[in-house]
């Protein structure tokens, strides 16, 4: 995949998310695309963190007071470092996926994976 291909597809991703108030991807969220990029951190990675996200924000204490959209791409870096420490097991994303797909009403793009 070339670079331009890679930042469309992860801004693409990220700008479609539920929770996140970007319909549009600002400078530092295109300039925080290409640093992953740089850094090779591949996008099933990426779309593993957005998926964590989701679902840790779709299933916290509903007493809890709600949660402010996300901002910024730079919300998802926890995450990121967090799967590349520790990579979920597939059989755990799948169930994420279902959890998700559900809940939400989003197509998360990682069930074609």
């Amino acid at each position: 995949m070339s670079r331009a291909e890679y930042l469309k597809r992860l801004l693409d991703l990220y700008c479609g998310l539920p929770h996140t108030a970007a319909r549009r991807p600002s400078l530092n969220d295109r300039r925080l695309a290409a640093q992953l990029c740089d850094r090779r951190i591949s996008l099933d990675i990426i779309e593993t963190a957005f998926l964590l996200a989701l679902t840790r924000r779709s299933y916290r204490d509903p007493q809890a007071p709600p949660l402010r959209p996300i901002r910024s791409l730079a919300y998802f870096l926890p995450l990121i470092d967090e799967i590349l420490l520790q990579p979920l097991d597939p059989g755990y994303l799948a169930y994420l996926r279902a959890r998700v797909d559900q809940n939400v009403q989003i197509h998360t793009g990682l069930a074609n994976r």
